[in-house]
């Protein structure tokens, strides 16, 4: 590349002083670097007389190339430090920001730290609407809808969780412990006592939250027992402010899911982003195994 930045200053020159001057080197680096691709090519580029250089037919045939080569280089670098990713627009089910997102959330600005993104957080689907920003992650059946793109992130599947000094004792009476309520999910304790064969135990009582966040927070505080979502408790249970309460897991036909319209697909910003959620997703997945394990650990521990 020195040879043939050289000779094509030298080629638009018709001076190897002037190249020279061009390139902040010596006279005789250039000469050396055009005499080495003459020698490469097999072919003199340039005719040296009294009068200066003269291009060979084969020199201006090079010389012409070389300039255009040179010059898409120069484009192309000149965009790639242009170039920057739009602000983004995702509206997010909050819990999944705090107990999924936001721990990772580091690796996204390693990957592309000029991808700014603006999070706009509900628990009401109503709310987390693709038209309404650039894509959403949202709670959905998985099934797709015509002009969204729709890509799976974690099935949702439900456990009751409970502060550690709830199970000192040994397995939790769901009859007697306090019943913890998240008000967007009104179904949850319900659906899943009689999934685990609890159907006698009642669900009126207890107190009800706002949101799910604040729930399983209220159990972690040693308030009662709440029903989690399965996929998003491993911050809680790395910190140990939280157990499970039983091993047995409730699976749903519902997941969480990152969609957006199809006008968006080509979008660079989201493109990005859907990459790394794609990938930090697969980097989880081993980690959810070890969890399943853990629960299976828990449940042979329960029935002895």
């Amino acid at each position: 590349m020195h040879a043939v930045r050289a000779f094509e200053a030298a080629a638009r020159h018709l001076s190897i002083t002037r190249a020279a001057d061009e390139l902040n080197v010596t006279v005789g680096a250039v000469s050396r670097h055009v005499r080495a691709l003459e020698a490469r090519m097999g072919t003199a580029l340039f005719l040296r007389g009294s009068r200066g250089l003269v291009l060979t037919s084969a020199g201006k045939t090079f010389a012409d190339s070389a300039r255009e080569a040179l010059d898409r280089i120069a484009d192309a670098a000149d965009g790639l430090r242009l170039r920057r990713f739009r602000r983004l627009s995702i509206g997010v089910y909050g819990f999944f920001v705090s107990r999924f997102l936001l721990p990772i959330w580091p690796t996204l600005n390693a990957a592309y730290p000029d991808l700014e993104v603006d999070l706009h957080t509900s628990s009401n689907p109503l709310d987390l609407l693709a038209s309404r920003y650039d894509a959403v992650i949202a709670v959905s059946d998985g099934q797709p809808r015509a002009g969204l793109v729709t890509h799976s992130l974690m099935p949702i599947a439900t456990v009751p969780v409970c502060a550690p000094q709830f199970m000192t004792n040994g397995a939790v009476d769901f009859a007697t412990v306090p019943l913890l309520h998240a008000r967007p999910r009104p179904d949850d304790w319900r659906r899943w006592l009689d999934h685990a064969q609890f159907a006698d135990v009642p669900v009126q009582g207890g107190s009800s939250f706002e949101s799910l966040g604040l729930t399983i927070e209220a159990a972690a505080a040693g308030m009662g027992v709440a029903i989690a979502i399965d996929g998003l408790l491993a911050p809680d249970l790395a910190r140990g402010n939280l157990v499970k309460a039983h091993p047995t897991v409730r699976s749903t036909r519902r997941q969480f899911v990152l969609e957006y319209e199809q006008r968006m697909a080509d979008d660079p910003a989201l493109t990005a982003f859907v990459a790394w959620l794609n990938n930090a997703r697969g980097q989880q997945a081993p980690k959810k195994s070890a969890a399943k394990k853990t629960a299976m650990k828990a449940g042979a521990e329960h029935a002895r």
